[in-house]
């Protein structure tokens, strides 16, 4: 159920730490897969939530939409305590991801090479997944494939 909901997510919430004021703060991503199952975003620097990741790399991702009926409650979502990973330009795996990243959200090919955006992993350190009511579990990375 964990594997279905991150396979077939195309948008996340991101939860972070504001490094200005110490709080949280959350935003809507959009969300790919890497070829090994790692989750995998692409953010601007003018983002706030990149800073954010920047001064502190722990945040935690919310993934699972409700369904078109019924208590949303009720509907499978699966929240990943992930470590994010700036993936350099220039670097060995950047082309990978970022074919990667561009088979799954293709809009982003209007913006992707713009110098203020970077693709960041987010790699799973553990999960809590909810398969709704009366339904939940704590996974490792290792539960999730990672």
């Amino acid at each position: 159920m964990a594997q279905s909901i991150l396979t077939t997510a195309r948008f996340a919430s991101l939860a972070v730490i504001d490094p200005a004021t110490g709080g949280p703060g959350i935003s809507r991503i959009a969300f790919a897969i890497d070829e090994k199952g790692c989750p995998l975003t692409l953010i601007s620097s003018l983002a706030a939530h990149h800073a954010a990741l920047r001064a502190n790399p722990d945040a935690a991702v919310m993934v699972g939409e409700p369904g078109a009926k019924g208590d949303p409650l009720t509907h499978p979502r699966l929240m990943v305590n992930v470590r994010a990973q700036f993936v350099e330009r220039g670097t060995t795996g950047h082309p990978a991801l970022r074919a990667q990243y561009l088979s799954q959200q293709p809009k982003a090919a209007l913006y992707i090479d713009f110098a203020d955006f970077d693709l960041v992993l987010l790699v799973p350190q553990s999960a809590v997944l909810n398969g709704g009511f009366g339904r939940a579990w704590r996974m490792t990375a290792q539960d999730l494939g990672a």
